[in-house]
């Protein structure tokens, strides 16, 4: 991976997207997702009703013929994805929900994920809450690093341009990815995976009579839309299977903790909370912590040592590292067969 080829892929993207924009009279996101899709077509620019015009074509397929995604990693296709969200994220005035899991959180989520599916030959993992798919690829690409022989994954997301810039980034990665636009608290179609890993929306979920099909729901009113899903992901894992979530660091605070607890005492281990640091948060009550759970069943079993602590700060590099490798040691003490 190349910050070079990174910029110049973004600059095509980018550059494309602009004309589009103003030729289609659209959002960016929008417009760059009609770019990606010309790209993946072979750099086949489509026109509808005279629209974009020649000279524009003329102009979009010269900035196409700068670059080809096939020769590029994929890392570095999902980092110029990346980049082109953010630019959406501000051009566009994309609300918070939509925002992407910075790379620092994304990674440290897929180290955490290595050690526990490293007996497994294949691996299926699901995100309920995809969005653009950056945490999925990202966390898949660091598994086939691993060389695991078959790395599948399953997006859900319920919104149009979100999902579509999910397909557009994972045909460019060349991933093997399931897509699914619906809302994920609905009946889901899909096979059982072995790993769950999920940046969760934060918040209440509106529909109070599909809520009411699950255990984690409010007692009264409105339920909290995280809760359901963990509740979704883990129903949707194999027994002994692992779900790493993106959770409030206020999780077990709330006042319809209660009925979390309840079901997680039922349902799942709960195996560690890290608390990531407080500098990558506005404030101290968006803070977020990366929780691990594995599903009962199969052998699986609550670790002598449940794993809590708080993640040093990410520009204190050793003192970071030191405590990943506390990590990776009790993962493997607790869960990896030749250690036990």
């Amino acid at each position: 991976m190349t910050e070079e080829q990174i910029t110049k892929l973004f600059q095509v993207f980018d550059q494309s997207a602009e004309l589009l924009q103003q030729a289609l009279d659209t959002s960016y996101l929008d417009a760059f997702i009609e770019t990606a899709d010309n790209m993946i077509d072979d750099n086949r620019v489509r026109v509808e009703d005279g629209v974009p015009t020649p000279p524009v074509v003329t102009k979009l397929t010269n900035l196409y013929q700068q670059v080809d995604y096939h020769q590029i990693d994929a890392n570095s296709i999902r980092k110029a994805i990346q980049m082109v969200m953010i630019k959406a994220i501000k051009v566009d005035q994309i609300q918070a929900i939509h925002q992407i899991t910075p790379d620092t959180i994304a990674y440290t989520m897929g180290y955490l994920a290595i050690r526990l599916v490293k007996p497994l030959q294949q691996v299926r993992l699901l995100d309920p809450a995809v969005g653009s798919a950056n945490l999925l690829t990202a966390v898949m690409n660091q598994l086939q690093d691993e060389a695991h022989e078959q790395v599948a994954g399953v997006g859900i997301d319920n919104d149009d341009s979100l999902i579509s810039v999910a397909s557009i980034s994972t045909q460019m990665q060349g991933l093997d990815v399931e897509l699914v636009h619906q809302d994920a608290l609905d009946d889901l179609p899909i096979a059982p995976v072995n790993l769950v890993v999920s940046d969760l929306p934060i918040g209440y979920y509106p529909v109070d009579d599909r809520a009411s099909q699950y255990l984690t729901r409010a007692a009264s009113g409105h339920s909290y839309v995280h809760h359901l899903l963990i509740e979704q992901a883990v129903n949707h894992l194999e027994p002994g299977g692992f779900g790493i979530f993106l959770v409030p660091s206020d999780l077990f605070q709330s006042p319809e903790t209660k009925g979390l607890l309840k079901w997680m005492q039922d349902h799942v281990y709960l195996q560690g909370i890290l608390n990531l640091p407080g500098e990558l948060f506005q404030n101290e009550v968006a803070q977020k912590a990366i929780m691990i759970v594995q599903k009962q069943g199969a052998g699986a079993h609550q670790a002598s040592q449940v794993m809590l602590g708080e993640f040093p700060s990410f520009k204190d590099p050793d003192a970071f590292q030191k405590f990943l490798a506390e990590v990776v040691e009790w993962e493997e003490h607790e869960f990896l067969p030749e250690h036990k």
